[in-house]
């Protein structure tokens, strides 16, 4: 199980890592993905908008159970990562939950917000790993 430090992380298992300026990735944890088993469908209908930090952005489905994504701060959702859309393959968030398996890619509202989020050691010691 890998806990990148590049990121920060939600106690509803997300990360969000910044890449340029304000735009970030977002994702679920390695940890999340294990907790859930193999994503069969990820939903996002929220390109465009604005959402709320806490707010749902998407949905993913599992075999056994489907459950929420929850944004780590107030964003934009600029783009769903087309390699794990409808027309892609889902389970790229079970083998690569950091890299290919991102879910969207948004715009930070407000930078000092990330400031709330866990860091990798903290996540790590939240899940008891």
């Amino acid at each position: 199980m890998t806990f990148p430090s590049n990121c920060k992380y939600t106690e509803d298992h997300e990360w969000i890592r910044v890449e340029s300026g304000n735009v970030a990735y977002v994702g679920i944890t390695d940890f999340a993905q294990g907790e859930l088993g193999e994503l069969v469908y990820i939903e996002v209908e929220t390109v465009g908008q604005t959402v709320s930090a806490n707010g749902i952005f998407g949905t993913v489905e599992a075999v056994k159970t489907t459950s929420d994504l929850f944004m780590p701060v107030t964003a934009k959702v600029l783009e769903f990562n087309g390699k794990v859309s409808d027309s892609g393959d889902p389970s790229l968030v079970n083998s690569d939950p950091y890299g290919d398996g991102w879910i969207v890619k948004v715009e930070v509202a407000n930078m000092a917000d990330l400031d709330a989020l866990m860091s990798a050691d903290a996540y790590k010691a939240h899940v008891g790993k």
